[in-house]
């Protein structure tokens, strides 16, 4: 064989054993992807959750994000009470309490079957008698998952056990989970571990994108009345946090958004207010609580936001370009939809109060 042909020859054989790889690889880094985010399931949230569940599957999202408040708490919630066994034989508080997350896990994440789920705490998971510590242990195997483990280990080889705020990347957007569950808040570690977090994000070049997601909304937004603002330790860490993603957006160039549930409606463009405008920005910020909770009426300032709407059921897409850049889409559900999800386990009747009376915003 000559020269020509050998190089020829292996040439083709190159082509032949990586072309297959690289040209996926160079697919994947081209496509866009996508994911789900809601949060607030209590009350009809094991009507509503298995609805999101298949929507979400059915869209082809890479993960979905939960921003808290799972059950009730302070009393027993209406889908728990309406499942057929506890009409029969209605629950005391002491074994609701005992049930309550079990029936979250098995009603409204197990629906997800082998896709991803991320949690984030809310107020009602602080609520007595819950705490902080059996939150960790209940819900290990989605705060500990190996992704999440391998992510923590990589910032501090010495973070050896898994809290309640948290972060990862997928494919060069930052994704932060931040917990201001318990008074309306970060507390001064959480802080600490963020702004750590962001000076890493700052300095490497591969990520193009930070997605914060969190139960009450940062302070001074439109939904200033249910947020961070409740407290005064919420209004500094909260203004803390936003300084923090202002600077990542303004001097690092880094694509930032906000995700918030705890009001519960949808609405895009939630600061939009005089204060965020005089005091350094707007940054792109959403709240979707709609996942089961009663629905509450929208602030007296709404017609500010891009989009708002209450008396509804659904969940957020993110579309996640090849640049980083997000386009964020409210997905609703209707009432066939929670039917079908809900097959033999509801009646048809109470899936109808679910979807058509659960709400204080009539």
């Amino acid at each position: 064989m000559n020269r020509r042909n050998l190089v020829s020859t292996i040439s083709m054989l190159v082509l032949l054993c990586v072309t297959p790889a690289a040209i996926a690889q160079t697919q994947d880094s081209a496509a866009s992807w996508k994911f789900a985010v809601s949060g607030d399931s209590r009350n009809c949230g094991d009507v509503v959750m298995p609805a999101i569940a298949a929507a979400v599957r059915q869209d082809g999202a890479s993960f979905y994000w939960h921003l808290g408040d799972f059950r009730k708490i302070f009393g027993i919630d209406e889908d728990i009470a309406h499942q057929p066994e506890h009409i029969a034989k209605p629950l005391t508080m002491p074994e609701y309490e005992d049930l309550a997350w079990k029936d979250f896990t098995a009603s409204q994440i197990e629906p997800f079957g082998t896709l991803r789920v991320y949690l984030g705490r809310g107020n009602h998971e602080s609520i007595s008698p819950k705490t902080r510590e059996e939150y960790l242990a209940q819900f290990a195997q989605w705060l500990d998952a190996p992704n999440l483990r391998a992510q923590r280990l990589r910032d501090d080889p010495g973070d050896l056990k898994p809290k309640t705020y948290y972060h990862w990347i997928q494919r060069g957007v930052d994704f932060i989970t931040l917990d201001n569950g318990s008074e309306y808040e970060f507390d001064a570690d959480q802080l600490a571990w963020f702004e750590k977090v962001l000076r890493s994000d700052a300095s490497t070049p591969a990520i193009h994108t930070i997605v914060v997601g969190m139960h009450e909304a940062l302070p001074e937004s439109i939904s200033k009345g249910h947020s961070m603002n409740e407290s005064q330790g919420g209004i500094e860490s909260g203004h803390r946090v936003y300084s923090d993603l202002l600077k990542q957006r303004n001097k690092f160039h880094k694509q930032v958004y906000v995700l918030a549930s705890h009001s519960h409606y949808f609405m895009d463009g939630i600061f939009n207010t005089d204060y965020w405008r005089a005091h350094g920005g707007v940054l792109p910020g959403w709240i979707v609580g709609t996942a089961g909770a009663e629905r509450y009426k929208l602030p007296e300032d709404a017609s500010r936001a891009n989009a708002a709407q209450t008396n509804v059921y659904g969940f957020l897409l993110g579309t996640v370009s090849p640049s980083g850049r997000i386009q964020f889409d409210f997905e609703p559900l209707n009432e066939q939809d929670l039917l079908s999800a809900a097959g033999n386990q509801y009646t048809p009747e109470f899936v109808h109060w679910c979807f058509a009376e659960n709400s204080q915003a009539h």
